[in-house]
C-alpha cells in the first residue's frame, strides 16, 4: 500500500520528526488560497493548530516582504532590515 505525502508527513510528526518545508507552504497555500478554516484543515490532516498558525504567519510575511521568524517558505525575496 503507497501512503500518500499527507499520510507520509502525519507519520513523519507522530515520530518527532519536522515537516518538509513544501508540505507547510502547501498546507499555508490551500488555508489562504482556497479560503479554508485554519482549525478544520487541522482537524482533517491531524495537525496542531500553533503549529499551523506559525506556518501561516511565515507565508503572509514573506508574501509581504518580510523575513518572517521561521526558515522561509515560499522562496520569495525577503527584505533585510
Amino acid at each position: 500500500m503507497s501512503l500518500t505525502r499527507i499520510e507520509k508527513e502525519k507519520e513523519m510528526a507522530k515520530n518527532g520528526q519536522r515537516f518538509d518545508t513544501g508540505f507547510k507552504l502547501e498546507v499555508a497555500q490551500m488555508i489562504r488560497d482556497q479560503g479554508l478554516s485554519v482549525l478544520g484543515v487541522c482537524r482533517s490532516m491531524d495537525l496542531v493548530e500553533t503549529t499551523v498558525r506559525r506556518w501561516l504567519a511565515q507565508y503572509d510575511a514573506e508574501r509581504t516582504g518580510g523575513a518572517g521568524v521561521g526558515r522561509p517558505l515560499t522562496g520569495l525575496p525577503q527584505l533585510r532590515i
